[in-house]
């Protein structure tokens, strides 16, 4: 059977691992049998969540997202050589 190689964060990779029901499910289970949402949520969810739940994040929580985009810097591109 084909099959790809892929690259996972340790934190993806360990999710992974720890989704599988037996030792021996391959990763490959653990996805087919992943639920994925086609759609994201439309304006009108988003606004009655919004209406119902309050905003999703706190003004403080805001302020700290904008400051660590400040901090952002892009990756390294290891295609590239030096």
């Amino acid at each position: 059977m084909p099959s790809k190689t892929i690259s996972l964060r340790i934190e993806a990779y360990e999710k992974l691992k720890d989704a599988r029901r037996f030792p021996g499910e391959s990763f490959s289970q653990v996805v087919l049998r992943a639920q994925w949402h086609d759609e994201g949520m439309t304006g009108a969810e988003l606004l009655r969540h919004y209406r119902d739940h309050g905003p999703f994040f706190s003004e403080d929580g805001l302020d700290r997202i904008e400051q660590l985009k400040e901090l952002d810097i892009p990756a390294e591109d290891k295609r590239r050589s030096s």
